[in-house]
């Protein structure tokens, strides 16, 4: 692992290089002074959580703390919710997983991984969704914790996969590197009736069309994806970004990506005619989505929705940025040594 001198807020999905060699999350190789490191009981505080990723950026070893919520399956256990008037939450509480429901049926993005895909299967049954009647799932990106779950869900649906042909290619190796070992996973090739998605590709289930972007930077073949969702009379314009961490760069170049493709999603949230203004995250507690899960709870019917925000997006694009600025210099003096 490079040396790593990287914000709070890039630094939160560090771990994530380890989907190369395991689809259970390590445990913690170090131990940090107690007095410094916060406990976990359940879901959040997405302050802790981001707090704790914090410590394992700045240091390279996992807290005991994080490695134990991680894998605790109580802990992580969410109970899905409705996000909009056609969006669902039925994901876990450090991985994010999106049930959009249209006019000829349901749309997944992405699949979580190992038990907590058996987690995910329920709370799509308990939002009253049959999981044989999904009929596409949108993959972000190849790590594990994104796509662990294809081989399980395509013994129950018929559904299409979809995902960038670098998103597959670096599935398969990440998978292809973790056999013979204790954790190991795996995913299959696309079959036929799956979708090699491009950039700009628009992919329509009844009364929703899905647009797909290539966002390389988290890895080279992540994808983000675009479409409305709904509340009463209103509709807003949403996104689901592939990836936002910095934690598996292999060169300067890809920083670069990082930061152009965090520009493309800027200009799409500043757009006049079509701006998008909810991100529906991959992982909940990188934008307090733990928290606006609460505010939905008690919300009046007067008050605007929590996740309508687009200042907040444009506030963590830029900050975001910014620490990406600071890698690529990073990158860039190593490449000098």
């Amino acid at each position: 692992m490079k040396n790593q001198r990287l914000t709070p807020l890039a630094t939160f999905l560090l771990l994530f290089n380890m989907a190369a060699t395991a689809h259970s999350l390590p445990s913690p190789d170090t131990e940090i002074n107690s007095t410094t490191i916060p406990t976990l009981t359940g879901c959040g505080p997405s302050s802790t959580i981001n707090q704790l990723f914090s410590q394992f950026g700045s240091s390279g070893k996992m807290p005991a703390e994080l490695g134990r919520w991680l894998n605790d399956t109580k802990a992580q256990t969410v109970e899905p919710y409705q996000a909009f008037d056609n969006v669902y939450y039925v994901g876990i509480c450090w991985a994010s997983a999106w049930l959009i429901k249209t006019s000829e049926g349901p749309v997944l993005i992405d699949t979580l991984y190992g038990e907590f895909t058996d987690q995910l299967i329920d709370n799509i049954k308990k939002i009253g969704v049959d999981p044989a009647e999904i009929k596409m799932v949108l993959l972000t990106h190849g790590h594990f914790d994104h796509v662990g779950g294809v081989s399980k869900l395509k013994a129950l649906t018929n559904a299409r996969f979809v995902m960038s042909e670098k998103g597959w290619k670096e599935a398969q190796l990440d998978a292809k590197n973790t056999q013979g070992k204790p954790n190991a996973w795996t995913i299959p090739a696309p079959a036929a009736t799956d979708i090699l998605v491009k950039d700009g590709s628009a992919l329509t289930v009844g009364d929703t069309t899905f647009h797909a972007y290539m966002t390389p930077g988290h890895t080279w073949g992540t994808t983000s994806y675009v479409f409305d969702v709904k509340e009463e009379n209103n509709t807003y314009r949403a996104i689901t970004i592939g990836g936002l961490g910095l934690n598996a760069i292999d060169s300067p170049q890809q920083v670069e990506a990082y930061i152009q493709s965090i520009d493309r999603i800027k200009a799409m949230v500043e757009d006049t005619k079509h701006p998008i203004t909810v991100h529906l995250t991959a992982h909940p507690f990188s934008n307090g989505q733990i928290e606006v899960q609460s505010q939905l709870k008690v919300r009046q019917p007067d008050q605007p929705h929590p996740m309508v925000d687009a200042k907040g997006l444009l506030e963590q694009l830029a900050t975001l940025r910014a620490s990406a600025v600071e890698r690529l210099a990073v990158e860039q003096a190593q490449i000098k040594k």
